[in-house]
């Protein structure tokens, strides 16, 4: 891999300062035991919710395991460690649970990638 350059470096903080202005991001995330759904609190101040059985890594988690839930690099995702699983809060705002190829498996094969992005 060659080395950086001063103009790409530039670029991309130019394109992280974007990112972290309009995309959505998670400032907290929580399972909630009683409705089985995982629970985002984005910056913006709006709350978001699934089903932890839709997810792809998630569907077969036990409560204490989905109570790990952590935000991770900057509120763009969620990570369980021992699930080894991560989602992207900008992936599940569109209803990707998963992987493409999970998506197609579990909701059928007229599933539409494109659709969800």
């Amino acid at each position: 891999m060659g080395e950086l350059t001063q103009a790409q470096f530039e670029d991309a903080v130019r394109r992280g300062a974007h990112d972290l202005a309009i995309k959505p991001r998670a400032r907290a995330a929580r399972y909630d035991r009683d409705s089985g759904r995982i629970v985002i609190d984005l910056v913006n101040g709006a709350t978001f919710s699934f089903p932890a059985s839709l997810a792809q890594g998630l569907e077969r988690a036990s409560a204490e395991q989905l109570e790990a839930v952590e935000v991770a690099g900057a509120g763009f995702g969620l990570h369980w460690e021992e699930l080894d699983a991560d989602l992207t809060v900008e992936g599940l705002l569109a209803g990707r649970f998963g992987s493409a190829r999970y998506m197609a498996d579990r909701f059928g094969k007229d599933w539409d990638s494109e659709a969800a992005e």
